[in-house]
């Protein structure tokens, strides 16, 4: 489903969480031996929608009003709820064991 959220966007006040920089993370991760390289399938629709906010996401088709209940591709600031999340959940292990990157 692709759903155009330009006026929700405009609309959004933006997420200033900060996202990493891929040179930093290389050079974090230079003297390492071993790689595992780890992909978050899906990973935004994992993230449950604030019950709140559901209703933003509203969209029509022929068959019905839909709006999603988890978090879409698509909202400006999906990418920074994500890191957020992955920093939160791996917060003792970053910078350790472990780097996170979302492209």
């Amino acid at each position: 489903m692709c759903v155009d959220y330009r006026d929700l966007n405009r609309a959004s006040p933006k997420d200033d969480f900060p996202l990493p920089h891929i040179d930093v993370l290389v050079d974090n991760t230079a003297q390492s031996s071993v790689f595992s390289f780890m992909d978050g399938f899906s990973g935004y629709n994992q993230i449950k929608m604030h019950p709140e906010d559901m209703e933003k996401t509203t969209f029509i088709t022929p068959w019905g009003t839909f709006c999603y209940k988890v978090m879409p591709f698509g909202l400006k600031n999906a990418g920074a709820t994500y890191q957020r999340a992955m920093v939160t959940l791996f917060h003792d292990m970053i910078h350790k064991e472990i780097e996170v990157y979302v492209d």
